[in-house]
Protein backbone atom coordinates (compact mmCIF):
# COMPACT_ATOMS: atom_id res chain seq x y z
CA UNK A 1 0.00 0.00 0.00
CA UNK A 2 1.02 3.63 -0.71
CA UNK A 3 1.85 6.18 1.44
CA UNK A 4 -0.04 8.78 1.00
CA UNK A 5 -1.37 12.17 2.25
CA UNK A 6 -3.92 14.42 2.15
CA UNK A 7 -1.11 17.13 1.51
CA UNK A 8 0.49 15.21 -1.14
CA UNK A 9 0.62 15.91 -4.44
CA UNK A 10 -2.24 14.07 -6.34
CA UNK A 11 -4.94 15.75 -8.22
CA UNK A 12 -8.36 14.79 -6.44
CA UNK A 13 -11.67 15.94 -7.69
CA UNK A 14 -13.48 17.21 -4.99
CA UNK A 15 -17.50 17.45 -4.92
CA UNK A 16 -19.16 20.72 -2.90
CA UNK A 17 -22.77 20.22 -2.18
CA UNK A 18 -24.03 23.59 -1.15
CA UNK A 19 -27.61 23.09 -2.49
CA UNK A 20 -29.35 20.50 -4.49
CA UNK A 21 -27.40 21.34 -7.29
CA UNK A 22 -23.87 19.59 -7.64
CA UNK A 23 -21.54 21.14 -8.26
CA UNK A 24 -18.24 19.62 -9.51
CA UNK A 25 -14.36 21.05 -9.38
CA UNK A 26 -11.40 20.08 -10.34
CA UNK A 27 -8.59 20.88 -7.98
CA UNK A 28 -5.15 20.79 -7.19
CA UNK A 29 -4.77 19.63 -3.95
CA UNK A 30 -4.03 22.71 -1.90
CA UNK A 31 -1.22 23.26 0.73
CA UNK A 32 -0.97 22.13 4.17
CA UNK A 33 -2.04 24.92 6.18
CA UNK A 34 -5.12 25.04 3.67
CA UNK A 35 -5.83 21.63 4.06
CA UNK A 36 -8.32 19.44 1.86
CA UNK A 37 -11.76 20.22 1.14
CA UNK A 38 -13.74 17.46 1.90
CA UNK A 39 -16.58 16.59 -0.01
CA UNK A 40 -19.38 18.21 2.15
CA UNK A 41 -23.38 17.75 2.10
CA UNK A 42 -25.47 20.15 3.69
CA UNK A 43 -28.65 18.77 5.02
CA UNK A 44 -30.93 18.88 1.68
CA UNK A 45 -30.84 16.21 -0.32
CA UNK A 46 -27.98 15.91 -2.43
CA UNK A 47 -26.96 13.72 -5.44
CA UNK A 48 -24.16 11.36 -4.33
CA UNK A 49 -23.50 7.99 -4.67
CA UNK A 50 -21.17 6.47 -2.07
CA UNK A 51 -18.89 4.18 -3.11
CA UNK A 52 -20.94 0.35 -2.75
CA UNK A 53 -17.96 -1.69 -1.67
CA UNK A 54 -18.46 -0.42 2.20
CA UNK A 55 -21.93 -1.83 2.59
CA UNK A 56 -23.10 -3.17 5.43
CA UNK A 57 -23.80 -6.78 6.07
CA UNK A 58 -26.02 -8.36 3.24
CA UNK A 59 -29.35 -9.94 4.47
CA UNK A 60 -29.69 -13.62 5.50
CA UNK A 61 -32.63 -15.99 5.15
CA UNK A 62 -33.62 -17.80 7.68
CA UNK A 63 -36.22 -20.97 7.59
CA UNK A 64 -39.93 -21.17 7.92
CA UNK A 65 -39.88 -22.39 10.78
CA UNK A 66 -37.91 -19.39 12.17
CA UNK A 67 -40.23 -16.93 10.22
CA UNK A 68 -43.55 -18.69 11.70
CA UNK A 69 -41.71 -18.36 15.53
CA UNK A 70 -41.17 -14.41 15.11
CA UNK A 71 -44.67 -14.62 13.51
CA UNK A 72 -45.94 -16.07 16.85
CA UNK A 73 -44.26 -13.87 19.57
CA UNK A 74 -45.27 -11.53 17.51
CA UNK A 75 -49.00 -12.25 17.80
CA UNK A 76 -48.56 -13.11 21.72
CA UNK A 77 -46.89 -9.62 22.29
CA UNK A 78 -43.41 -11.46 22.99
CA UNK A 79 -42.01 -9.04 20.81
CA UNK A 80 -42.72 -5.47 19.87
CA UNK A 81 -44.21 -5.41 15.92
CA UNK A 82 -41.91 -3.97 13.17
CA UNK A 83 -40.11 -0.93 13.85
CA UNK A 84 -42.45 -0.30 17.09
CA UNK A 85 -40.87 1.32 19.94
CA UNK A 86 -41.37 -0.04 23.33
CA UNK A 87 -39.21 1.06 26.36
CA UNK A 88 -39.30 0.96 30.04
CA UNK A 89 -41.46 3.99 31.71
CA UNK A 90 -38.00 5.97 32.75
CA UNK A 91 -36.76 6.46 29.64
CA UNK A 92 -38.62 9.03 27.02
CA UNK A 93 -37.76 9.23 23.68
CA UNK A 94 -36.92 12.74 22.64
CA UNK A 95 -35.84 12.76 18.92
CA UNK A 96 -35.04 11.14 15.91
CA UNK A 97 -33.38 11.90 13.00
CA UNK A 98 -33.40 9.40 9.68
CA UNK A 99 -30.82 8.98 7.58
CA UNK A 100 -29.52 11.66 4.78
CA UNK A 101 -27.25 11.78 2.12
CA UNK A 102 -25.25 9.55 3.61
CA UNK A 103 -26.92 6.21 3.78
CA UNK A 104 -24.16 3.46 4.62
CA UNK A 105 -24.25 2.12 7.78
CA UNK A 106 -24.22 4.45 10.98
CA UNK A 107 -21.40 3.25 13.72
CA UNK A 108 -19.75 5.30 15.79
CA UNK A 109 -20.13 8.93 17.62
CA UNK A 110 -17.97 11.45 19.36
CA UNK A 111 -19.23 14.70 20.92
CA UNK A 112 -17.65 18.21 21.75
CA UNK A 113 -19.75 21.31 23.38
CA UNK A 114 -22.98 21.47 21.40
CA UNK A 115 -22.26 19.26 18.61
CA UNK A 116 -22.15 15.22 17.99
CA UNK A 117 -20.59 13.80 15.63
CA UNK A 118 -21.98 10.64 13.69
CA UNK A 119 -19.60 8.46 11.51
CA UNK A 120 -21.32 6.33 8.65
CA UNK A 121 -19.54 4.18 6.56
CA UNK A 122 -20.31 6.81 3.40
CA UNK A 123 -18.62 9.35 5.63
CA UNK A 124 -19.59 11.42 8.65
CA UNK A 125 -22.77 13.72 9.71
CA UNK A 126 -22.45 16.85 12.24
CA UNK A 127 -25.23 17.61 14.18
CA UNK A 128 -26.00 20.67 16.51
CA UNK A 129 -27.66 19.42 19.49
CA UNK A 130 -28.05 22.17 21.81
CA UNK A 131 -31.48 21.72 21.76
CA UNK A 132 -31.67 17.76 22.54
CA UNK A 133 -34.99 17.50 21.50
CA UNK A 134 -34.28 18.69 17.81
CA UNK A 135 -31.31 17.81 16.72
CA UNK A 136 -30.53 19.91 13.19
CA UNK A 137 -27.82 18.47 10.78
CA UNK A 138 -25.30 21.00 9.77
CA UNK A 139 -22.77 18.85 7.64
CA UNK A 140 -22.67 15.81 6.54
CA UNK A 141 -18.76 15.05 4.41
CA UNK A 142 -19.07 12.12 2.06
CA UNK A 143 -15.71 9.86 2.39
CA UNK A 144 -16.43 6.52 2.37
CA UNK A 145 -14.60 3.36 3.97
CA UNK A 146 -15.50 1.16 6.86
CA UNK A 147 -16.35 1.63 9.75
CA UNK A 148 -15.88 5.03 9.79
CA UNK A 149 -14.74 4.93 13.41
CA UNK A 150 -14.72 8.35 14.64
CA UNK A 151 -13.04 11.16 17.63
CA UNK A 152 -12.32 14.23 18.31
CA UNK A 153 -9.76 16.71 19.77
CA UNK A 154 -9.74 20.07 20.01
CA UNK A 155 -9.85 21.28 15.82
CA UNK A 156 -8.91 17.68 14.82
CA UNK A 157 -12.11 15.36 13.85
CA UNK A 158 -10.18 11.13 13.70
CA UNK A 159 -12.10 8.81 11.24
CA UNK A 160 -10.75 5.19 10.61
CA UNK A 161 -10.54 3.22 7.08
CA UNK A 162 -10.64 -0.51 7.50
CA UNK A 163 -11.52 -1.15 3.95
CA UNK A 164 -9.19 -1.59 1.73
CA UNK A 165 -9.19 1.71 -0.96
CA UNK A 166 -7.66 2.97 -4.28
CA UNK A 167 -5.71 5.66 -2.54
CA UNK A 168 -6.20 7.99 0.26
CA UNK A 169 -8.72 10.65 -0.88
CA UNK A 170 -12.35 11.04 -0.01
CA UNK A 171 -12.69 10.37 -3.61
CA UNK A 172 -11.15 6.49 -3.48
CA UNK A 173 -13.19 3.40 -4.25
CA UNK A 174 -12.28 0.04 -3.70
CA UNK A 175 -9.67 -2.01 -4.24
CA UNK A 176 -8.18 -5.36 -3.54
CA UNK A 177 -6.18 -5.65 -0.42
CA UNK A 178 -3.74 -8.08 -1.92
CA UNK A 179 -2.84 -5.16 -4.41
CA UNK A 180 0.36 -2.77 -3.16
CA UNK A 181 -1.00 0.48 -4.31
CA UNK A 182 -4.45 0.13 -1.70
CA UNK A 183 -4.15 2.15 1.19
CA UNK A 184 -5.99 1.82 4.54
CA UNK A 185 -5.20 3.58 7.71
CA UNK A 186 -6.13 7.14 9.61
CA UNK A 187 -8.10 10.99 8.21
CA UNK A 188 -7.52 13.95 10.11
CA UNK A 189 -9.68 16.70 9.27
CA UNK A 190 -9.97 20.56 10.49
CA UNK A 191 -12.90 21.05 12.43
CA UNK A 192 -12.57 24.52 13.34
CA UNK A 193 -15.82 25.27 11.13
CA UNK A 194 -18.01 22.49 12.04
CA UNK A 195 -19.70 23.68 9.03
CA UNK A 196 -16.99 22.84 6.57
CA UNK A 197 -14.47 20.21 7.69
CA UNK A 198 -11.37 20.46 6.11
CA UNK A 199 -9.28 16.81 5.33
CA UNK A 200 -5.51 17.82 6.60
CA UNK A 201 -4.00 14.56 6.74
CA UNK A 202 -3.88 10.76 6.38
CA UNK A 203 -1.91 8.13 7.72
CA UNK A 204 -1.43 4.67 6.55
CA UNK A 205 -1.85 1.65 9.08
CA UNK A 206 -0.71 -1.81 9.07
CA UNK A 207 -4.12 -3.62 7.75
CA UNK A 208 -5.92 -0.27 8.44
CA UNK A 209 -7.76 1.07 11.04
CA UNK A 210 -10.86 -1.03 12.55
CA UNK A 211 -11.32 1.42 15.92
CA UNK A 212 -8.19 4.25 16.92
CA UNK A 213 -8.59 5.62 20.47
CA UNK A 214 -7.00 8.96 21.23
CA UNK A 215 -4.90 10.08 24.17
CA UNK A 216 -4.50 13.88 24.07
CA UNK A 217 -1.99 15.94 25.23
CA UNK A 218 -1.55 19.37 25.13
CA UNK A 219 0.72 19.82 22.00
CA UNK A 220 0.21 16.20 20.46
CA UNK A 221 -2.54 13.95 19.60
CA UNK A 222 -1.32 9.90 20.57
CA UNK A 223 -3.80 7.74 18.15
CA UNK A 224 -3.49 4.05 19.13
CA UNK A 225 -4.86 2.23 15.78
CA UNK A 226 -6.47 -1.20 16.45
CA UNK A 227 -7.00 -3.50 13.69
CA UNK A 228 -6.71 -7.27 12.86
CA UNK A 229 -7.05 -10.22 10.52
CA UNK A 230 -3.68 -10.38 8.75
CA UNK A 231 -3.42 -12.34 5.53
CA UNK A 232 -0.40 -13.74 4.27
CA UNK A 233 -1.69 -12.57 0.41
CA UNK A 234 -1.29 -9.09 1.91
CA UNK A 235 1.45 -6.98 0.85
CA UNK A 236 0.91 -4.77 3.83
CA UNK A 237 -1.03 -6.55 6.17
CA UNK A 238 1.12 -9.78 7.05
CA UNK A 239 1.09 -12.19 10.00
CA UNK A 240 2.47 -11.93 13.09
CA UNK A 241 0.35 -8.73 14.02
CA UNK A 242 0.18 -8.83 17.16
CA UNK A 243 0.45 -5.06 18.37
CA UNK A 244 -1.05 -1.97 17.43
CA UNK A 245 -0.15 1.22 15.28
CA UNK A 246 0.92 4.28 17.31
CA UNK A 247 0.17 8.05 16.04
CA UNK A 248 1.51 11.13 17.11
CA UNK A 249 -0.36 14.29 15.66
CA UNK A 250 1.14 17.66 16.22
CA UNK A 251 -1.71 19.86 16.93
CA UNK A 252 -0.99 23.26 15.47
CA UNK A 253 0.49 20.64 12.24
CA UNK A 254 -1.28 17.74 11.69
CA UNK A 255 0.01 17.40 8.51
CA UNK A 256 3.15 15.33 10.08
CA UNK A 257 1.48 13.39 11.75
CA UNK A 258 2.56 10.02 11.47
CA UNK A 259 3.78 6.61 13.08
CA UNK A 260 5.98 6.04 15.98
CA UNK A 261 5.80 2.83 17.24
CA UNK A 262 3.92 -0.37 16.67
CA UNK A 263 4.49 -2.04 20.14
CA UNK A 264 3.94 -5.69 20.27
CA UNK A 265 1.36 -6.73 22.99
CA UNK A 266 1.31 -10.57 22.49
CA UNK A 267 5.28 -11.29 21.80
CA UNK A 268 5.23 -15.58 21.59
CA UNK A 269 6.62 -17.83 18.84
CA UNK A 270 4.56 -18.57 15.94
CA UNK A 271 2.67 -17.09 12.99
CA UNK A 272 0.49 -15.57 15.69
CA UNK A 273 2.19 -14.21 18.31
CA UNK A 274 1.50 -14.82 21.95
CA UNK A 275 -2.31 -14.17 21.49
CA UNK A 276 -5.14 -16.82 21.86
CA UNK A 277 -4.36 -19.13 19.17
CA UNK A 278 -8.32 -19.66 18.97
CA UNK A 279 -9.03 -22.83 20.48
CA UNK A 280 -12.05 -25.06 19.59
CA UNK A 281 -15.68 -23.74 20.38
CA UNK A 282 -15.54 -20.87 17.87
CA UNK A 283 -12.85 -18.18 19.73
CA UNK A 284 -11.10 -15.99 17.44
CA UNK A 285 -7.68 -16.04 17.50
CA UNK A 286 -5.83 -13.14 18.76
CA UNK A 287 -4.52 -11.30 15.71
CA UNK A 288 -4.96 -7.77 16.83
CA UNK A 289 -6.81 -5.59 18.94
CA UNK A 290 -10.01 -4.88 18.37
CA UNK A 291 -10.67 -1.24 20.47
CA UNK A 292 -9.24 -0.34 23.22
CA UNK A 293 -10.36 2.50 26.21
CA UNK A 294 -7.83 4.75 27.93
CA UNK A 295 -8.55 5.98 31.16
CA UNK A 296 -5.67 8.83 31.09
CA UNK A 297 -6.18 10.04 34.75
CA UNK A 298 -5.02 6.92 35.84
CA UNK A 299 -2.79 5.97 33.23
CA UNK A 300 -4.45 2.90 32.22
CA UNK A 301 -5.64 1.37 29.14
CA UNK A 302 -8.25 -1.81 28.63
CA UNK A 303 -7.85 -3.91 25.26
CA UNK A 304 -10.40 -6.36 23.61
CA UNK A 305 -8.27 -8.11 21.35
CA UNK A 306 -10.46 -10.84 19.94
CA UNK A 307 -9.72 -13.88 21.88
CA UNK A 308 -7.80 -12.12 24.59
CA UNK A 309 -8.92 -8.94 27.43
CA UNK A 310 -5.89 -7.32 28.53
CA UNK A 311 -4.59 -4.41 31.18
CA UNK A 312 -2.31 -1.61 29.88
CA UNK A 313 -0.04 1.08 31.70
CA UNK A 314 0.17 4.04 29.55
CA UNK A 315 2.26 5.80 31.68
CA UNK A 316 4.24 6.67 28.46
CA UNK A 317 1.05 7.32 25.67
CA UNK A 318 4.00 6.16 23.28
CA UNK A 319 4.42 2.91 24.20
CA UNK A 320 1.72 1.45 26.08
CA UNK A 321 2.23 -1.66 28.16
CA UNK A 322 0.49 -4.77 29.14
CA UNK A 323 0.24 -5.91 32.76
CA UNK A 324 -2.11 -8.56 32.78
CA UNK A 325 -4.08 -10.52 30.08
CA UNK A 326 -7.17 -12.97 30.32
CA UNK A 327 -9.36 -15.31 28.36
CA UNK A 328 -12.64 -16.49 28.23
CA UNK A 329 -12.75 -19.59 25.58
CA UNK A 330 -15.99 -21.03 27.43
CA UNK A 331 -18.34 -17.87 26.90
CA UNK A 332 -16.41 -15.44 24.81
CA UNK A 333 -16.23 -15.55 21.15
CA UNK A 334 -14.68 -12.12 20.16
CA UNK A 335 -13.51 -9.36 22.68
CA UNK A 336 -14.85 -6.39 21.15
CA UNK A 337 -14.85 -3.39 23.64
CA UNK A 338 -13.95 -2.38 26.64
CA UNK A 339 -15.74 0.50 29.78
CA UNK A 340 -13.52 1.19 33.06
CA UNK A 341 -15.62 2.18 35.74
CA UNK A 342 -14.72 5.52 37.24
CA UNK A 343 -12.53 4.28 40.32
CA UNK A 344 -10.94 2.44 37.88
CA UNK A 345 -10.94 -1.19 39.98
CA UNK A 346 -13.67 -2.85 37.33
CA UNK A 347 -13.38 -3.28 33.79
CA UNK A 348 -16.44 -4.24 31.52
CA UNK A 349 -15.94 -6.42 28.48
CA UNK A 350 -18.10 -7.02 26.06
CA UNK A 351 -18.60 -9.84 23.52
CA UNK A 352 -19.25 -9.72 19.69
CA UNK A 353 -20.72 -13.25 19.56
CA UNK A 354 -21.71 -13.54 15.72
CA UNK A 355 -19.90 -10.61 14.29
CA UNK A 356 -23.14 -7.92 15.35
CA UNK A 357 -24.64 -9.74 12.50
CA UNK A 358 -26.17 -12.55 14.16
CA UNK A 359 -29.22 -13.12 16.09
CA UNK A 360 -27.90 -14.13 19.78
CA UNK A 361 -30.65 -12.28 22.27
CA UNK A 362 -32.71 -15.82 22.52
CA UNK A 363 -32.96 -18.80 25.00
CA UNK A 364 -30.89 -21.03 22.57
CA UNK A 365 -27.67 -19.04 23.03
CA UNK A 366 -28.56 -18.50 26.66
CA UNK A 367 -27.25 -15.41 29.16
CA UNK A 368 -23.50 -15.62 29.02
CA UNK A 369 -22.78 -15.62 25.59
CA UNK A 370 -23.11 -12.81 23.49
CA UNK A 371 -22.93 -10.45 26.93
CA UNK A 372 -20.82 -8.48 29.05
CA UNK A 373 -18.17 -9.84 31.57
CA UNK A 374 -17.42 -7.73 34.30
CA UNK A 375 -14.16 -8.26 35.95
CA UNK A 376 -12.74 -6.54 39.01
CA UNK A 377 -8.79 -5.04 39.16
CA UNK A 378 -7.24 -6.27 42.18
CA UNK A 379 -3.83 -5.50 43.13
CA UNK A 380 -1.41 -2.46 42.72
CA UNK A 381 0.98 -1.52 40.00
CA UNK A 382 2.16 -3.48 37.45
CA UNK A 383 0.91 -6.26 39.69
CA UNK A 384 -2.64 -5.54 39.39
CA UNK A 385 -4.61 -8.36 37.59
CA UNK A 386 -8.15 -9.43 35.92
CA UNK A 387 -10.69 -11.11 38.03
CA UNK A 388 -13.92 -12.72 36.63
CA UNK A 389 -16.98 -11.70 38.78
CA UNK A 390 -20.26 -11.99 36.31
CA UNK A 391 -21.95 -11.69 32.90
CA UNK A 392 -24.62 -9.03 32.47
CA UNK A 393 -27.13 -9.94 29.36
CA UNK A 394 -30.03 -7.83 28.24
CA UNK A 395 -33.10 -9.64 29.79
CA UNK A 396 -35.16 -9.75 26.88
CA UNK A 397 -35.33 -12.04 24.36
CA UNK A 398 -35.50 -10.40 20.71
CA UNK A 399 -36.40 -12.44 17.64
CA UNK A 400 -34.87 -14.45 15.38
CA UNK A 401 -34.25 -11.96 12.76
CA UNK A 402 -33.05 -9.30 15.06
CA UNK A 403 -29.25 -9.38 14.71
CA UNK A 404 -28.68 -8.67 18.62
CA UNK A 405 -25.23 -8.97 20.74
CA UNK A 406 -23.48 -6.85 23.13
CA UNK A 407 -21.69 -3.47 21.65
CA UNK A 408 -20.47 -0.06 22.21
CA UNK A 409 -21.42 1.64 25.91
CA UNK A 410 -20.40 4.52 27.98
CA UNK A 411 -20.39 5.30 31.50
CA UNK A 412 -23.50 7.22 33.34
CA UNK A 413 -21.79 9.76 35.72
CA UNK A 414 -23.25 9.25 39.05
CA UNK A 415 -21.01 9.27 42.24
CA UNK A 416 -20.38 5.73 44.39
CA UNK A 417 -22.10 4.13 41.39
CA UNK A 418 -21.43 2.11 38.58
CA UNK A 419 -24.17 2.51 36.08
CA UNK A 420 -23.59 2.78 32.25
CA UNK A 421 -25.58 2.46 28.84
CA UNK A 422 -25.25 0.44 26.11
CA UNK A 423 -26.52 -0.36 22.44
CA UNK A 424 -27.14 -4.00 21.81
CA UNK A 425 -27.92 -3.40 17.72
CA UNK A 426 -31.60 -4.61 17.37
CA UNK A 427 -31.56 -4.99 21.08
CA UNK A 428 -31.97 -1.66 22.01
CA UNK A 429 -30.21 0.43 24.24
CA UNK A 430 -30.12 -0.72 27.86
CA UNK A 431 -29.04 1.17 30.84
CA UNK A 432 -27.70 -1.26 34.06
CA UNK A 433 -25.92 -1.01 37.21
CA UNK A 434 -22.77 -3.19 38.29
CA UNK A 435 -21.90 -1.64 41.49
CA UNK A 436 -22.53 -5.01 42.92
CA UNK A 437 -20.49 -6.71 40.07
CA UNK A 438 -21.52 -10.29 41.00
CA UNK A 439 -25.24 -9.19 40.73
CA UNK A 440 -25.42 -6.75 37.66
CA UNK A 441 -29.33 -5.39 37.06
CA UNK A 442 -31.02 -3.82 34.19
CA UNK A 443 -32.93 -1.03 35.19
CA UNK A 444 -34.01 0.94 31.99
CA UNK A 445 -34.30 0.08 28.55
CA UNK A 446 -35.49 1.34 24.71
CA UNK A 447 -36.27 -0.90 21.91
CA UNK A 448 -37.71 -0.94 18.46
CA UNK A 449 -39.29 -4.11 17.05
CA UNK A 450 -36.91 -6.11 14.32
CA UNK A 451 -36.73 -4.60 10.85
CA UNK A 452 -37.55 -7.56 9.01
CA UNK A 453 -39.88 -10.61 10.10
CA UNK A 454 -38.70 -12.89 7.09
CA UNK A 455 -34.94 -12.47 7.08
CA UNK A 456 -31.79 -11.22 9.13
CA UNK A 457 -31.65 -7.34 8.75
CA UNK A 458 -28.67 -5.97 10.36
CA UNK A 459 -29.51 -2.76 12.60
CA UNK A 460 -30.21 -1.14 15.65
CA UNK A 461 -28.05 0.96 18.26
CA UNK A 462 -24.12 0.09 17.19
CA UNK A 463 -23.56 3.00 20.16
CA UNK A 464 -25.73 4.26 22.49
CA UNK A 465 -23.67 6.99 24.88
CA UNK A 466 -24.50 9.64 28.01
CA UNK A 467 -23.38 13.17 27.30
CA UNK A 468 -24.51 16.05 29.53
CA UNK A 469 -27.87 14.70 30.52
CA UNK A 470 -28.71 12.81 27.60
CA UNK A 471 -28.30 9.53 25.70
CA UNK A 472 -27.49 9.55 22.60
CA UNK A 473 -27.91 6.34 19.90
CA UNK A 474 -26.91 6.14 16.47
CA UNK A 475 -29.09 3.30 14.95
CA UNK A 476 -26.98 1.44 12.52
CA UNK A 477 -29.92 1.13 9.44
CA UNK A 478 -32.35 3.98 10.59
CA UNK A 479 -30.56 7.28 12.32
CA UNK A 480 -30.08 9.29 15.24
CA UNK A 481 -32.00 8.79 18.37
CA UNK A 482 -32.33 11.08 21.39
CA UNK A 483 -33.29 9.91 24.44
CA UNK A 484 -33.95 10.94 27.96
CA UNK A 485 -33.41 8.86 31.42
CA UNK A 486 -35.71 9.95 34.41
CA UNK A 487 -34.40 7.87 37.31
CA UNK A 488 -33.29 8.54 40.51
CA UNK A 489 -30.53 6.72 40.76
CA UNK A 490 -28.93 8.43 37.79
CA UNK A 491 -30.45 12.24 38.26
CA UNK A 492 -27.06 13.19 39.73
CA UNK A 493 -25.50 12.90 36.67
CA UNK A 494 -27.52 15.56 35.08
CA UNK A 495 -25.41 17.73 37.01
CA UNK A 496 -21.92 16.79 35.34
CA UNK A 497 -20.88 18.40 32.59
CA UNK A 498 -17.91 17.70 30.00
CA UNK A 499 -17.25 20.02 26.91
CA UNK A 500 -15.83 16.79 24.90
CA UNK A 501 -15.96 12.88 24.62
CA UNK A 502 -14.52 10.00 23.09
CA UNK A 503 -16.35 7.44 25.18
CA UNK A 504 -12.66 4.94 24.11
CA UNK A 505 -10.80 8.22 25.74
CA UNK A 506 -13.08 7.95 29.14
CA UNK A 507 -12.68 10.77 31.36
CA UNK A 508 -12.37 11.37 34.84
CA UNK A 509 -15.65 12.73 36.04
CA UNK A 510 -15.28 13.53 39.70
CA UNK A 511 -11.80 15.23 39.50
Amino acid sequence: MNRSSANGTREETVILFSNPRTRRRRLGVATAAAGLLAALLTAQPATATPDPGDGPVAEQEVSESTRAEVRKALTAGEIPGQDEIVHSDNIEHLAFVPKDALQGTNSDLAFQGRYAFAGNYDGFRVFDISNPAAPRTIAQVLCPGSQNDISVSGDLLFLSTDSSRSDSSCNSTTQPATEKSSWEGMKVFDISDKRNPQYVAAVETACGSHTHTLVPERRNVYVYVSSYSPDATYPDCRPPHDGISVIKVPRHAPEKAAVVDFPVLFPGEGPDGGGNPGPPGGVRKTTGCHDITVLPSKDLAAGACMGDGILLSIEDPARPKVIDQVRDDVNFAFWHSATFNQKANKVVFTDELGGGGAATCNAEIGPDRGADGIYDIVGKGDKRKLVFRSYFKIPRHQANTENCVAHNGSLIPVKGRDIMVQGWYQGGVSVWEFTDSDHPKEIAYFDRGPLTTDTIKSGGSWSAYYYNGYIYSNEYARGFDVLKLNDRRTDPARWVRVHELNVQTQPDYFD
